[in-house]
């Protein structure tokens, strides 16, 4: 079993700053994966970052240059550092991490939590 929990979201102006956490915790062996993902109302759920274990990134357009995402092996946790956020930002945002139990990778998705960009 594993279990995969976000924090960190909230209310924030625009222009401001949020850092989402994401931990992954239980029978895991590896974690070859650790992505954000968000979802606003009625749009579909959308790619926002990525972090593999070797460390390499990805980012959606629409957030490069304001958005970072790290991640802590030790830990199993994934950070997104979101600064100069816009409105349009809003969403619910999930946390997504491909796990290795034994030889094969399962996809575990967190709760979420909710980033409203808002005056």
């Amino acid at each position: 079993q594993v279990q995969v929990v976000e924090s960190g979201g909230g209310l924030v102006q625009p222009g401001g700053s949020l850092r989402l956490s994401c931990a992954a915790s239980g029978s895991i062996s590896s974690i070859n994966a650790m992505n954000w993902y968000r979802q606003a109302p009625g749009k579909q759920r959308e790619l926002v970052a990525g972090i593999r274990s070797s460390g390499s990134t990805n980012y959606a357009d629409s957030v490069l240059g304001r958005f970072t995402i790290s991640r802590d092996n030790a830990k199993n946790t994934v950070y997104l550092q979101m600064n100069s956020l816009k409105p349009e930002d809003t969403a619910v945002y999930y946390c997504n991490t491909l796990v290795v139990v034994g030889l094969i990778e399962y996809p575990y998705w967190g709760q979420g939590t909710q980033v409203t960009v808002s005056s």
